[in-house]
């Protein structure tokens, strides 16, 4: 019996795994923006069409209609990424491929690896997320706020309109106040 060192395989970062993680975060990034702006396009649409009578129930919608859009777009980028997994022959099946992708995108992590020539694109896939998501947020906190806004003005217009109500008007003859006199 002999004691032989341990086999290592040494990796070494291709061309190739930078070539098309670059070319996958660039198109991640491309969807993501063309994404966010349908977002931002339909939001102020609807924003449009329910401006002559802003409501909690239509800004509430707005904005879960607009997260479910841009639910839609991390969606779509992830099954790009794991149809390029499935191409290069990464994953036995879609699915495996599609799982990988989402919990390495929202950065999670799985039990699956990439082979070791692709291994790279483990942390480029959740460089793009992170960037959605960041993206994402911006637009979502920007909805949000706008909405906020919509609502806290609606709100201080109720309140005025209360008060002018409840107020009774002042006679200018009451005791204590001074009499108007012509000039």
């Amino acid at each position: 019996m002999t004691n032989s060192p341990p086999v290592h395989s040494h990796y070494v970062t291709s061309i190739d795994e930078i070539v098309w993680g670059s070319i996958l975060v660039a198109l991640t990034l491309a969807i993501h923006g063309f994404g966010m702006i349908w977002t931002l396009r339909i939001s102020n649409a609807l924003k449009r069409r329910f401006e002559p009578d802003p409501s909690f129930l239509a800004g509430i919608s707005i904005l879960i209609l607009t997260t479910w859009i841009i639910t839609f777009v991390h969606i779509a980028e992830v099954m790009v990424w794991a149809a390029f997994f499935q191409w290069k022959d990464c994953f036995p099946n879609y699915s495996e491929a599609a799982y990988f992708a989402f919990m390495d995108y929202t950065t999670v992590g799985s039990e699956y690896n990439l082979p070791q020539n692709w291994r790279l694109l483990e942390g480029m896939i959740a460089t793009a997320g992170l960037m959605g998501f960041a993206w994402s947020t911006g637009v979502l906190l920007t909805l949000a706020q706008e909405f906020q806004e919509q609502q806290l003005g609606l709100l201080q217009k109720r309140d005025e309109k209360r008060r002018a109500r409840s107020t009774p008007p002042r006679d200018k003859h009451q005791p204590g106040s001074a009499p108007v006199t012509p000039s």
